[in-house]
């Protein structure tokens, strides 16, 4: 969710409209703080995740102060000192956090500048700023560094600050290399996983034998060395002064516990949506004048449930100082983590401190959470000393929220022409958003085994407004006249889901786009041109064009066996725009060989960082199109390992070329999730091209190709 959120429910909806999220954390010293050495602090509240955002923050910042970059330097959040900007999600960090720097730094400058005119005497419109040095028609007046002054920041902004225009940009717009990869390259202790204080402790977790398993009694037994154990109702944890020998416990008194069972778990995802409970609303209706149809095109697209596979697995730290708790973490919102480990361990926030430490790229919300309160739990027995506790490779890929599996039934009219007139989807999929500090419960996953358990809430929809879940891209970006979209919110949540990248649009853009393809294959049309002639939106015209440009369109061979397709979405039909022709090969598997991909976020602040977002995200795209699927029996999740959960290997990624179309003259929106959903149709569309079949059913492997051929030929 993104800031529409936080300021629905802050109280300063009655002030002056400030930029993203300094509308509330509206105190400039909150943001930067200038040092007399000659450097800058920022301190936002979004928090890096291998996206490159806090080169891009530091961008601005440099760009509105008028100083060199290497000044910058960006405070890693904390709930001490850092603004509370909700979650670093849904592509919004430049969007929020990004345009709150530029108002806060243009201000700062300001305020300055003021000053040196004061002291100088020197008109303002007369000085000039270089490198953060104040200049005057004769020479040097000041500088940042000797005004600098915690007391001329403390104040809140104001709404008349204006930053530069984009013409006078030189910083933000120019690629810079990321302030994080010197660190993670050159293998420097960056991540969580490698923090180590004085005196830790080390953990881990002894999982139930089922997702709602009770724990009745551990059969008695040596632990090795100074192992022990911690349980507080059915968690389970062990605690050691070396790593080695906390894993060992773990495997014993995995072997010695003993639970109360039962299958809580459905046979299969896709007949269980059909028949779960549910809610249902309409996302969008409208109704205008078409002409009569001529033929009805009905299809219907599964997605299983979709792991966050991390490469690292989550961890945190964390340590009791009487009745203070101090949490090292590497979730995407400290401040929210706060708010549900206040809930469970029943004490005032105030009492709790979350430090950001990066971890392993998510991109949604994975279990950095969960692990923070497993590490809070486990600590509370060893008072005074850090406790840093790390999940399994099983614990990654089987207890971490999943994205929902999806079932998208569209029913689409065309007239005589082969044009749209009309347009059905119906939408069904559990929630997309568990993250805590948004429920009045929390949503941690140990709360439903500790003493006093609650059942986590099932998992809600964000506002289409605020780019909603399920229902995420589920209105087509094309003209239609006859439009109803549906959806069903499942209620039950034997799987807990939550948000991965792009929440639902991948299983909608997949669905939208597939339909675009076939209706352009029976009205006679290329795919490129039936889409053109259905869009109106300019600028998505721009990076369809570009796109089949890059992958030479017009003149694309015909060959056995390989096959291009196409696919297009603006993210949350308000984000950033997205292009992709995917080129695959069948063999005994699919693999998709080349990617082209336009892309178009407006203001462009590190064209370099934009052009990674969309690559990566492609790529991501392709591991979760062809390989990707959650398995569980009637228990447990069985698909937790990388056997069982296959994801893209380095020898299987594309060749992937990409053109970004800069708007320096519009605002910047988001790039990390825009590419995902487009390339998935692109693959989709391209495996037709290649065999003739329509893949509805995700991931596009032999067997489930295999069924769709099955499917066709007897239908």
């Amino acid at each position: 969710m993104n800031l529409a959120y936080v300021q629905a429910t802050s109280g300063d909806g009655d002030k002056p409209k400030l930029p993203g999220s300094l509308h509330v954390n509206r105190r400039l010293d909150q943001w930067l703080r200038i040092h007399a050495e000659g450097l800058v602090t920022i301190t936002p509240g979004k928090v890096e995740l291998g996206q490159g955002i806090l080169t891009a923050l530091a961008q601005i910042a440099a760009e509105e102060l008028d100083v060199a970059f290497a000044r910058v330097r960006v405070q890693a959040a904390a709930t001490s000192a850092s603004p509370n900007e909700a979650v670093t999600s849904g592509s919004l960090s430049v969007q929020e956090s990004g345009m709150a720097l530029r108002h806060a730094c243009a201000e700062a400058r300001a305020i300055h500048l003021s000053v040196a005119a004061q002291r100088s005497g020197v008109p303002l419109e007369a000085i000039r700023v270089e490198d953060g040095s104040f200049l005057g028609p004769e020479g040097p007046i000041g500088s940042y560094w000797a005004q600098a002054d915690d007391a001329l920041l403390a104040c809140e902004a104001s709404p008349g600050s204006r930053a530069k225009p984009p013409a006078a940009r030189r910083i933000a717009g120019s690629p810079a290399p990321r302030l994080d990869l010197p660190d993670k390259v050159f293998g420097a202790a960056r991540f969580i996983q490698d923090l180590r204080l004085p005196g830790m402790l080390h953990a881990r977790v002894v999982r139930p034998s089922a997702r709602r398993a009770r724990f009745t009694a551990l059969r008695d037994g040596a632990l090795p060395g100074d192992a022990r154990v911690v349980r507080d109702g059915s968690f389970l944890a062990v605690l050691a002064s070396e790593e080695a020998i906390a894993e060992a416990a773990a495997a014993r008194v995995t072997a010695r516990a003993e639970w109360d069972a039962e299958d809580t778990l459905p046979e299969s995802a896709e007949a269980w949506l059909r028949s779960a409970p549910g809610e249902d609303s309409v996302v969008v209706e409208r109704a205008e004048a078409a002409p009569e149809a001529a033929a009805t095109l009905h299809a219907r697209f599964f997605r299983p449930f979709v792991a966050h596979a991390s490469i690292g697995t989550c961890c945190a730290v964390a340590r009791w100082e009487s009745d203070q708790l101090e949490v090292w973490s590497h979730s995407q919102g400290i401040y929210n983590l706060r708010a549900d480990l206040a809930k469970v361990l029943r004490m005032p926030e105030t009492q709790i401190l979350v430090r950001h430490i990066e971890g392993a790229g998510c991109y949604g919300h994975n279990g950095a959470d969960d692990v923070a309160l497993d590490a809070a739990l486990a600590a509370r027995a060893a008072p005074g000393l850090p406790v840093r506790l790390l999940w399994s490779r099983a614990e990654e890929l089987g207890w971490a929220p999943f994205s929902s599996a999806m079932l998208v039934e569209i029913e689409a009219e065309t007239d005589a022409a082969g044009d749209i007139i009309a347009w059905r989807q119906q939408v069904i999929s559990q929630g997309h958003s568990s993250r805590p500090g948004r429920n009045p419960k929390p949503t941690l996953l140990a709360v439903e085994h500790v003493a006093d358990a609650s059942e986590i809430p099932a998992a809600i929809n964000p506002p289409l407004a605020s780019g909603g879940g399920a229902q995420r891209n589920a209105v087509p970006a094309y003209r239609i006249p006859r439009l109803q979209v549906g959806l069903r919110r499942i209620t039950a949540m034997p799987v807990r889901s939550s948000a991965l990248r792009g929440l639902g649009a991948p299983t909608n853009v997949l669905a939208i786009e597939s339909v675009m393809d076939e209706l352009a294959a029976k009205a006679g049309a290329d795919p490129l041109a039936y889409r053109l002639r259905h869009l109106d939106d300019a600028r998505g015209q721009a990076v369809l064009r570009a796109a089949a440009e890059l992958a030479g369109w017009e003149t694309r061979p015909k060959r056995e066996g390989i096959g291009m397709g196409i696919g297009y979405a603006r993210y949350k039909n308000s984000g950033g725009w997205c292009a992709v022709v995917a080129e695959v090969e069948a063999e005994a598997e699919i693999r998709c060989r080349r990617l082209w991909i336009a892309g178009d976020v407006g203001e462009a602040i590190n064209p370099d960082g934009i052009a990674n977002q969309y690559e990566g995200g492609a790529i991501h795209g392709v591991s979760m199109a062809l390989k990707e699927e959650v398995r569980f029996d009637r228990r447990r999740v069985t698909s937790d390992s990388w056997d069982a959960y296959p994801i893209l290997r380095f020898s299987e990624v594309p060749a992937v070329e990409f053109r970004l179309l800069a708007q320096p003259e519009e605002p910047p929106l988001g790039a990390g999730e825009a590419a995902l959903a487009p390339t998935i149709a692109a693959i989709a569309n391209a495996i037709h091209d290649a065999l003739g079949v329509r893949p509805r059913r995700m991931p596009f492997t032999a067997a489930n190709l295999a069924a769709e051929m099955d499917v066709a030929g007897g239908a």
